[in-house]
């Protein structure tokens, strides 16, 4: 049976090759699919270099210094700070840096270069005075960019790019501090071997040791295939390279199919030690590979990311304002929306799911934010970075009523029984198809009372105690039916339903539950009644300072929907 319709596209598909028709892979026995992220790399942002050339408006100076000093604050330990030989901006920068000693002694920055003798030059002289510097070499290496872009065969390329390493080499002997770094650009679309043999020629040039290591850098620089094969590839560098343990692999997807973060995380299963990419993504086309995602996925899994995301928000203002570009909404981890249900399947999971995590943390002892995390929905504690619990839950018309439930508890500690969570959720149902909007947790407080606590008006009421429980004298109307009249009876509630019964409307209170609503001097009482008048069952709610008062308000309440008819049957 064909149970797939689709029919062919208009697209012209054709004109594309696939990946193995554009680069070979080399067999490989592969190690990565079985291995398990259990450390942090090295995390590289490129943010102002990489993503500061892909926006719009480029960072002025004092843009670069706050992206630069929040990126010191939150941990990161080697930092690309610009294309010093490309940019008299990049170039100020750079020297700013050094002459107002801004770089931390346990920062080492990361200057980017073309490999050509006068730009490799004058990099040197932006980095004059700083004494952790990585100068990072790069030359694109792939044959559409060999043949359309540079116009050299691979032997001629290879002699370009080996002399000028040398450049970079002896430009070197002059600044102590400095290592080096190469990315064969486009690596992903150039030939294995190739890439092997010139990053293996500059690892010799370079003489890389343990204690000196070389970073070779190798970028998907435009993705073209699924992140297996990206991860191929890597392997095979990693089991390849010349002088392995004097080498630190370096990764730098880009995000052209959406996959940028599998690329990585697959690259560092195969053997890779450091990634370069940028705060939320940021980069030219689809973007770099995003460093917040790839590090709270870490988190997520019980590793330690080793930079601190705890105030995330904070750090997205800045990235924002600095790149003039806003987070969207659903972006991992750091987004608006992330970490809120509207669902009403999702809301109520993750309403029992806090209760259970909260009783769980009681009983073991310990402090729910340090006790093991399994809440649906919820792959980590919004409180790890930063959020509070007020937007997890929010309300519209697709909600339920765990959601309804959880926004009055967490905003007015009100605790609705479950049959009124279910009436009510149909309320605000309505309510929210009506106006097309959410609704606010005091919005929701106000519909509560708008619904519930309709059709009666309380005048006056007394309480005296007597042989026989208490005798109740109450001024009221329920629904139009004036009662002025008293009775005695176990306690007020039973006394208020001889009342009505005397006035022809026999009652039946099938619950009462009453709470605390605020606290000191604003404190009310909320009582929530159900109560059968015939063959209507109605809830009803009373709000008021007083225990007894707020009893009252409920049943009545109840009585008057009851006899209007405007309940739901439960």
């Amino acid at each position: 049976m064909n149970v797939n319709r689709q029919t062919p596209s208009p697209m012209p598909s054709h004109r594309y090759r696939s990946h193995t028709e554009r680069v070979t892979v080399p067999p490989i026995e592969r190690h990565w699919p079985t291995h398990q992220l259990t450390e942090a790399p090295l995390w590289v942002p490129v943010d102002l270099r990489d993503g500061n050339q892909a926006l719009a408006e480029p960072m002025d100076p004092d843009r670069k210094r706050r992206f630069f000093e929040l990126l010191v604050a939150m941990g990161y330990k080697e930092i690309e700070v610009g294309y010093p030989s490309a940019s008299q901006t990049d170039f100020d920068f750079v020297r700013a840096l050094s002459e107002q000693n801004l770089v931390p002694d346990d920062v080492t920055i990361v200057v980017f270069t073309a490999a050509r003798t006068d730009l490799i030059e004058r990099t040197y002289e932006s980095v004059r005075g700083l004494p952790n510097v990585v100068l990072h070499m790069y030359t694109a290496t792939a044959p559409t960019w060999r043949d359309v872009v540079l116009g050299h065969d691979r032997e001629s390329l290879h002699r370009l790019i080996v002399d000028a390493a040398g450049e970079v080499a002896r430009g070197g002997e002059a600044h102590p501090g400095v290592r080096f770094e190469f990315s064969p650009e486009v690596f992903n679309l150039t030939e294995p071997d190739y890439v092997l043999q010139v990053c293996n020629s500059l690892t010799e040039l370079w003489d890389a040791s343990p204690d000196r290591p070389v970073i070779h850098n190798l970028p998907a620089t435009v993705e073209i295939s699924t992140p297996n094969v990206y991860a191929d590839q890597i392997e095979y560098m990693h089991r390849n390279l010349a002088r392995r343990e004097s080498v630190i692999l370096s990764v730098h997807p880009h995000n052209d199919r959406g996959t940028g973060v599998a690329c990585a995380e697959l690259a560092v299963l195969a053997g890779a030690q450091r990634v370069e990419g940028c705060l939320f993504g940021n980069g030219e086309r689809t973007g770099n590979v995003d460093l917040v995602t790839l590090a709270l996925n870490l988190h997520a899994q019980g590793v330690d990311p080793m930079i601190d995301f705890s105030d995330i928000d904070a750090v997205r203002r800045t990235v924002e304002y600095c790149n003039r570009i806003d987070v969207h909404p659903r972006h991992p981890y750091g987004g608006d929306l992330v970490y809120t249900a509207f669902s009403g399947t999702h809301q109520d999971a993750i309403k029992k799911g806090f209760a259970h995590h909260y009783a769980q943390a009681e009983s073991a002892g310990l402090d729910p934010g340090r006790a093991p995390w399994d809440v649906p929905y919820l792959p980590i504690d919004p409180r790890d970075v930063g959020r509070d619990y007020e937007a997890v839950i929010r309300v519209n018309s697709q909600s339920g009523k765990g959601g309804v439930a959880y926004l009055l508890q967490s905003a007015f500690g009100v605790d609705l029984p479950r049959g009124l969570q279910i009436d009510f959720a149909r309320h605000v149902q309505r309510a929210t198809d009506d106006s097309g909007t959410e609704a606010t947790a005091d919005q929701l407080w106000k519909l509560l009372r708008d619904t519930y606590c309709r059709h009666e008006s309380l005048q006056s009421w007394a309480v005296d105690h007597v042989t026989g429980g208490d005798r109740l004298r109450v001024r009221a109307t329920v629904d139009g039916l004036p009662l002025d009249d008293e009775a005695v009876a176990s306690g007020p509630v039973d006394a208020l339903t001889r009342i009505i019964g005397g006035h022809g409307v026999e009652v039946e209170v099938l619950s009462v539950t009453q709470q605390s609503v605020g606290s000191g001097a604003d404190a009310e009482a909320a009582t929530f009644a159900r109560c059968r008048v015939g063959d209507h069952t109605a809830w009803g709610v009373g709000v008021d300072r007083s225990v007894t008062a707020s009893s009252l308000h409920a049943v009545l309440a109840a009585v008057a929907r009851a006899r209007t008819s405007a309940t739901v049957h439960v």
